[in-house]
């Protein structure tokens, strides 16, 4: 068994993000290619954004600290703090805010 602190985790991934060009950081949490489920971390300076992207298959973004917006076409969903967002099944982005740091949930599909 295996416990991590996302809160340290949050804290360490966000000062990463603010030393770096691009404003990111990441790291596996649990799972990865190998894995049906896979949860990152990712941490994002205030103004930071990943492009638009398809989605490899179920998805959540639980927003531990900031807030982010996650948009797909017309739409858009903000979250904050202990929020929890369903990502669509669709091409879609994320935008950070405010500082923030979110754990993306995938299960892919066979």
């Amino acid at each position: 068994m295996q416990k991590l602190s996302l809160d340290a985790l949050a804290r360490e991934h966000l000062e990463r993000a603010a030393a770096t060009a691009n404003g990111r950081s990441a790291t596996t949490v649990y799972g990865g290619h190998e894995h049906v489920l896979r949860q990152t971390l990712l941490a994002l300076t205030a103004g930071t954004s990943l492009a638009e992207h398809e989605n490899p298959g179920e998805a959540t973004l639980l927003v531990l600290r900031g807030r982010v917006r996650l948009t797909s076409g017309d739409d858009s969903w903000e979250g904050r703090d202990g929020d929890l967002i369903v990502v669509p099944d669709a091409r879609h982005g994320l935008e950070a805010v405010e500082d923030s740091a979110v754990v993306l949930t995938v299960a892919k599909r066979d």
